[in-house]
């Protein structure tokens, strides 16, 4: 076979920063801090640091594949080492601080993280698990020393951040090596089992950069403010800190301030005109703005929501009482994560505006790099006809073929498919919907009720904060529906209202046989509602007596 005749030049993380360095070095990234105040670089000063620190990290012993853990907010510091420790061949391995503390004693252990570098936010968590880690020989604070020394007593040594990377040159020319070494580590929420480790790799993530970057990926440009809620420990939050450095988009990073007012603030401050988040987050934006309209963003033109499915209710609330564009994006840590986005093609963009807003809804059309397929309970494909649901199947070169250290043994099916967990919808135009998670589907009589589906039309009904449902034993139809309801602040939900509302928006046989009321809902680490929790929380609840499966409980 002929071969063709262009260059070959390894995918490198390292390359994404000296592209944004030489070419954008004077672009912005703003970042506020634990204690409030707010930090101002450029690309430029961002790869010097990341160098000093490529330095510091040699100087400690970091060898190529070694991990290097780290705890910590969204600022320029943990950008710093996401460039760093993967720029000199080791393996960030980014930790979720919201997890349990038996899960953080797993996954570090797991891992065999040698440095953790943190937030002193963290230094009392640090304390606490020191004595846990097994192998663990460092830790850095992420501070000066004054700072560090001011965190108190974290059960052992601790080193400045800053003292490391004031001792070392900028000096440094990163190495150059096979793009399919690993760069990066992210645990799944391990909301069955333990958390298993996902292997990113240099190819894969500047891959998906590409996707990241692309008018039917997310769309990041460097005519973009764009302000990342998302945690930089969650699935390296969406691929943005690579692809911004791609593009050479403005960085706006919040820190741990994600209430309502913060965000108001870093939006019109920073004209913000791109963000993304989950559902949870956008919910306490909009609670402040019902109390403070005159703090909605002027500059924020399009928002990107993933993590769970987007509520009709905040999709409308976002386009149509603000005119910000919203893109519904679908992925999970083991498609690093981008696998598909709403954005609509050439010849779907004349529909009405409510076919439009149907689409929207779904989780989105597949993007390329991505193959999806939906199979019944024998593996058999099944039709893109938009009412057909199965097993959601994915393959694709960010895509895991296996977890870390071979957890759960082989995960790909004889086509190199990757079974998600979830159950969804294909159409004709390639357009996906998630309908359930595969375990939290209800069966009743045989037959499927979408969770996802009632809890939307929940949300909608006026008074309604948040909603879940989950499925309860029944002597005759397996499982019933049980609506698990949070008002908003001073709302009073009328029950049988909320059932008539639900019931022109579902099958009579989908409602609910009983809701109840609850002052909040338990989320995973990753701010997903935790079925797990809830089914733990309600086990022995006993449904209205005689119920029907046409919804005819009372």
């Amino acid at each position: 076979m002929l071969r063709g005749l262009m260059q070959e030049r390894p995918l490198l993380i390292s390359s994404l920063i000296e592209y944004a360095a030489r070419n954008h070095g004077g672009t912005p990234i703003v970042s506020r801090l634990p204690d409030g105040s707010l930090h101002r670089y450029g690309y430029r000063e961002l790869e010097q640091r990341a160098k000093r620190l490529a330095n510091a990290l040699l100087a400690l012993g970091v060898k190529p594949g070694d991990r290097v853990a780290t705890l910590a907010w969204n600022t320029h510091r943990h950008m710093e080492l996401y460039y760093a420790v993967s720029g000199i061949g080791a393996v960030l391995h980014t930790v979720n601080p919201r997890l349990f503390p038996d899960q953080l004693e797993y996954i570090c252990n797991h891992a065999e993280d040698r440095f953790l570098f943190f937030d002193l936010t963290f230094a009392p968590l640090v304390q606490k698990l020191r004595s846990r880690f097994t192998h663990l020989e460092g830790y850095i604070g992420l501070g000066d020393a004054a700072q560090v020394e001011k965190a108190g007593d974290m059960g052992g040594p601790v080193l400045s951040y800053e003292a490391l990377l004031a001792a070392q040159s900028a000096d440094y020319a990163w190495p150059i090596f096979d793009e399919n070494t690993a760069s990066s580590l992210c645990y799944t929420s391990g909301t069955t089992g333990n958390p298993k480790g996902v292997l990113y790799s240099h190819r894969s993530t500047v891959l998906h950069s590409f996707a990241v970057c692309a008018a039917d990926g997310l769309g990041l440009s460097s005519r973009d403010s764009a302000l990342v809620i998302v945690p930089l420990f969650h699935a390296n939050a969406w691929g943005v800190p690579y692809a911004a450095a791609m593009c050479g988009a403005k960085l706006v990073l919040p820190g741990p301030m994600l209430d309502g007012a913060s965000v108001c603030q870093l939006l019109t401050q920073e004209k913000v005109n791109f963000s993304m988040g989950v559902p949870t987050v956008w919910m306490n934006f909009f609670a402040h703005l019902d109390k403070h309209p005159g703090d909605r963003p002027p500059h924020l033109k399009r928002v990107v929501i993933g993590g769970s499915a987007v509520p009709p209710a905040m999709l409308d609330r976002f386009e149509k009482d603000l005119g910000i564009s919203v893109l519904h994006l679908w992925g999970m840590t083991e498609t690093s994560p981008l696998g598909t986005t709403s954005a609509p093609p050439f010849a779907l963009a004349e529909r009405s505006p409510d076919e439009l807003r149907a689409l929207k809804i779904k989780q989105g059309r597949v993007i390329y790099g991505v193959d999806m397929k939906i199979v019944d309970d024998e593996n058999a494909e099944l039709p893109h006809d938009g009412k057909a649901f199965g097993l959601l199947k994915v393959r694709g070169p960010w895509i895991t073929r296996q977890y870390f250290k071979g957890e759960g043994g082989s995960i790909l099916d004889e086509g190199d498919y990757f079974s998600t967990g979830d159950v969804a919808t294909l159409d004709e135009h390639s357009y996906m919907q998630i309908t359930d998670r595969a375990k939290d589907v209800i069966k009743s009589g045989g037959e499927w009720i979408s969770s996802i589906e009632l809890e939307n039309a929940a949300v909608a009904f006026p008074g309604v904060h948040e909603a879940a449902v989950i499925g309860l034993p029944h002597p005759t139809w397996q499982e019933r529906p049980l609506l698990i309801v949070v008002q908003k602040p001073g709302a009073s939900v009328d029950k049988a209202a909320l059932r008539a509302h639900l019931a022109q928006h579902v099958a009579r046989w989908w409602l609910p046989d009983d809701i109840t009321f609850v002052p909040e809902l338990p989320h995973t680490a990753t701010g997903k509602l935790s079925k797990l929790t809830l089914r733990k929380q309600f086990q022995g609840y006993v449904l209205p007596a005689a119920p029907s499966r046409d919804g005819a409980a009372s």
